[in-house]
C-alpha cells in the first residue's frame, strides 16, 4: 500500500486522528499537506502545514490553487461539544453541521479537478454517530450520517475518475480522550465496551485511510468502512436475564 510520489491533503490534521492520519500517509510515502485553523503545538516531522479554516470557500480554493497536484483529499476536519438539542439554538447546532458536512463538500468540489487529472480518491471521515442515536451530538451525528451519504452520491458521479470512500469511526483514543470519557478509568471503562477490548488508535485509522486510497483498493468506491472494533455490545445483552452466555 505505498503511496510514493502521491500528494496528500488532510484536513484538520494537526491533532488526534487527524495526525494520526497525516503520519500514517507519511509512512507509505506520500507528500503531504494539512490545513487547520491553527499551526501544530509541536511542529510537523513529516507534513507541510498550511493555515486554512475548511468553511471558508475562498480559503480552501486559494490553497488547492497552490498545489501543483492532488493525488488524495482526506476529509477529517470536525468534531463537537457535548450539547443537548434543547439546551442551544438552532444557529448552533447549525455551525456543527456547517463544520462536519458543508466544509467536507467544499473542500471536495475544490479538489475534484485535481483529482480527476490524477485519477485520484477521497476519503471521508466518518462517524459511529452517523448510525446511531447520538445524545449530546445530534446535530454532529446527523451531520456525519450526511456525510455518508453525500460519499456515496459523490462516487456515482465522479466515477470512473475519482473514488469516494467513508471511514466510520468508532470510539478513538485520542489527546482529548481522558477529558472526554473522564480520566483513565473512565477510557478503561469505556474500552471494555468495544468487542476488541481497546480503543481505535490514530494508527488503525490511518492505515485503514492509506488501504482506501492506495492502488489495493482500486476498485473500492462509495464504500464505508467501518472501523469501529466490532461497534458496541447491545445493551439488551446485559439487562436481559437469561441466554447471559450468548
Amino acid at each position: 500500500m505505498e503511496l510514493n510520489g502521491k500528494v496528500a491533503v488532510v484536513t484538520g490534521g494537526t491533532r488526534g486522528l487527524g495526525a494520526g492520519l497525516a503520519r500514517a500517509f507519511a509512512e507509505a510515502g506520500a507528500q503531504v499537506v494539512v490545513c487547520a485553523r491553527r499551526p501544530p503545538e509541536t511542529p510537523l516531522k513529516d507534513a507541510e502545514f498550511r493555515a486554512v479554516d475548511v468553511r471558508d470557500p475562498q480559503a480552501v480554493h486559494r490553497l488547492l490553487a497552490d498545489l501543483p497536484r492532488l493525488d488524495v483529499l482526506v476529509n477529517n476536519a470536525g468534531g463537537t461539544p457535548y450539547r443537548l438539542l434543547a439546551d442551544a439554538d438552532a444557529e448552533r447546532h447549525v455551525r456543527v453541521i456547517d463544520l462536519n458536512l458543508t466544509a467536507p463538500l467544499t473542500v471536495s468540489l475544490a479538489a475534484y479537478e485535481h483529482l480527476r487529472r490524477s485519477r485520484g480518491s477521497v476519503v471521508m471521515i466518518g462517524s459511529v454517530s452517523g448510525g446511531r442515536p447520538s445524545p449530546g451530538s445530534a446535530a454532529y451525528g446527523a451531520a456525519k450520517a450526511g456525510l455518508e451519504s453525500l460519499a456515496r452520491s459523490m462516487a456515482v458521479e465522479w466515477a470512473p475518475e475519482v473514488r469516494v470512500n467513508t471511514l466510520v469511526v468508532g470510539l478513538a483514543r485520542t489527546d482529548a480522550a481522558d477529558a472526554h470519557y473522564g480520566g483513565p478509568a473512565g477510557v478503561a471503562a469505556v474500552s471494555r465496551t468495544v468487542p476488541l477490548g481497546r480503543l481505535a488508535e490514530p494508527s488503525d485509522v490511518g492505515a485503514a485511510a492509506v488501504f482506501l486510497a492506495s492502488d489495493a483498493a482500486a476498485y473500492i468506491t462509495g464504500a464505508s468502512l467501518l472501523v469501529h472494533g466490532g461497534g458496541e455490545r447491545p445493551a439488551f445483552l446485559d439487562a436481559a436475564t437469561v441466554n447471559k452466555g450468548s
